[in-house]
């Protein structure tokens, strides 16, 4: 074994010499051989212990499927400690591989999750150099108090609670030192030892991680970019009364310093918190369905990470209303107006059953041949429950647990997949695997409502495009039509479930059927 892994360590050494040796902008050394050590020995055992752990057991036999799962959880291991270990890049990457629940071996994101509270923390005398090299001045001349122990700690960056001069508590987002200068050296060393595992595994098709991370790194890692994210989304969506997004202060705001409004409140995924404050956990899982469909559906502007720890709710004393608050806003996907119509109707589709034109839109979305398995991925539901149409019956048990171990059994399928479709949709199959988990830690998943607030920004959605492309009145008064009988349609049916769940509904529907009766 120490034989096998140590001929993979040079074959990916040598391979890393070359490619970065025939590239004049880097200097090899500017690599930690330490952190590029680590990354190697690691790349080497995970693939030296998938070649020979199942080479003489039966495929698909139980003993092959127990063995690939205990090699999938070791691996998943290994991979988390070189991501505690060179931190960073490493643990952004490992978070998004964790966040990806229906789409790779339950092994996998079980052991990487743990990753969102393992991110290294910078020390004080680490955060006072960044404060002084961006803002120019100490933190005792810039703050009253300034809070040591961060809020919470991500794998770019840390914030902090603290009081300005003037007596307005901020929150203070401060960027790992480190972070800047290694990120795009850790990305290209990745991509060698990637490059190299798919020589050793022809069906291993994970290229379209780093190339994910090439394109997004540079715009989280400035923070002046979040603050206009910030500032768009809250623009974008103030018709919600029930959002907050906090305020950012500009004068006081950097690449790698961003100050903004203190909002604190518990996470979205805390049922218990919602109810010992008196928080209805079904308005709250509603609203963030709205949140997400106006922006993915409707304005094609989509904050990719809400995870628990940056989507936060709290009730307003004064009005007692829930708010849900948006946090940490460096990554966002922007959809081309095609990608979102095609998308927009391949989730009417999917609402409908309407299987024709799910293959439609599956393949122009570069699903191809696998359409039926794309749609399994965006709806984490079983092709049989697809068919059958999504909102008529609720998720079981059986069912998440026959998706979790389709992932791992259609592995080389849904990375073949993910390689072709739309770059565009990567960040949203991540998304949609966030919003479930929060969805399944508060009991609401797959609710008719959800689906219900997608139609309607669906046919929004398509409404409004079909009206820009056309030059007759006459055609767009009939678009619009179409569309207000399409939505009182929707308004009709919630109100006929709404009635069905109600005690109201409950009363109506006896009396009807004892009158029924009472005629014959």
């Amino acid at each position: 074994m120490a034989r096998r892994a140590l001929k993979l360590a040079s074959l990916a050494a040598a391979t890393s010499g070359i490619y970065l040796y025939g590239n004049k902008f880097l200097d090899p050394n500017d690599f930690g051989v330490v952190r590029v050590g680590r990354a190697i020995a690691t790349t080497a055992v995970i693939s030296y212990d998938y070649l020979t752990s199942l080479r003489s057991v039966p495929y698909g036999s139980e003993e092959y499927d127990s063995l690939k799962s205990q090699v999938h959880l070791r691996s998943a291991e290994r991979l988390r400690e070189l991501c505690c270990a060179n931190r960073g890049t490493f643990i952004k990457v490992g978070q998004h591989l964790g966040a990806l629940d229906y789409l790779l071996p339950e092994e996998y994101t079980r052991t990487l999750k743990v990753l969102h509270s393992q991110a290294p923390q910078s020390t004080r005398q680490e955060v006072e150099q960044v404060i002084r090299e961006d803002l120019g001045k100490e933190i005792k001349e810039l703050f009253l108090s300034f809070e040591d122990t961060p809020l919470g700690a991500a794998s770019l960056a840390q914030v902090h609670k603290a009081v300005l001069q003037d007596g307005r508590t901020v929150a203070v987002k401060i960027q790992h030192p480190k972070v800047q200068a290694q990120s795009s050296k850790d990305i290209l060393l990745m991509e060698v030892l990637l490059l190299v595992v798919k020589q050793i595994f022809p069906d291993f098709e994970f290229m379209w991680l780093v190339e994910e991370a090439k394109k997004n790194l540079p715009l989280e890692l400035d923070f002046l970019n979040e603050g206009r994210n910030a500032e768009k989304v809250a623009h974008m969506l103030r018709n919600f009364d029930f959002l907050k997004v906090p305020r950012i202060y500009w004068e006081l705001s950097t690449r790698r310093v961003l100050l903004m409004e203190f909002m604190e409140g518990g996470q979205v995924n805390d049922r218990a918190y919602m109810e010992r404050n008196g928080i209805d956990v079904n308005e709250i899982s509603r609203n963030l369905g709205k949140l997400y469909s106006e922006m993915i559906f409707v304005n094609g502007f989509v904050h990719c990470d809400p995870h628990p720890g940056n989507v936060l709710v709290k009730k307003c004393p004064a009005s007692g209303k829930a708010h849900i608050i948006l946090l940490d806003h460096g990554l966002y996907q922007v959809l081309s107006e095609s990608f979102r119509m095609d998308y927009c109707r391949l989730w009417q589709a999917l609402i409908k059953a309407d299987m024709k034109r799910v293959q439609k839109y599956s393949r122009r979305l570069g699903a191809g041949d696998l359409y039926p398995l794309f749609a399994c991925m965006l709806t984490a539901r079983s092709w049989e429950s697809v068919n059958r149409g999504i909102d008529r019956s609720p998720v079981s048990a059986s069912e998440d647990v026959e998706i979790r171990s389709n992932a791992a059994a259609y592995l080389p399928q849904i990375t073949q997949l993910l390689n072709n479709v739309p770059r565009q949709m990567l960040l949203l199959l991540k998304t949609n695997d966030l919003l479930r988990g929060i969805e399944s830690a508060l009991h609401t998943r797959a609710s008719a409502s959800s689906f219900l607030n997608m139609s309607r920004c669906c046919i929004r959605a398509v409404s409004t495009y079909q009206r820009s492309k056309s030059h007759s009145l006459y055609r767009r008064v009939q678009i619009s039509l179409t569309e207000g009988l399409s939505l009182w349609q929707i308004n009709l049916y919630e109100l006929f479930l709404w009635l069905k769940g109600s005690r109201l509904g409950n009363w109506v529907i006896a009396l009807l059927s004892w009158m029924h009766h009472s005629t014959y």
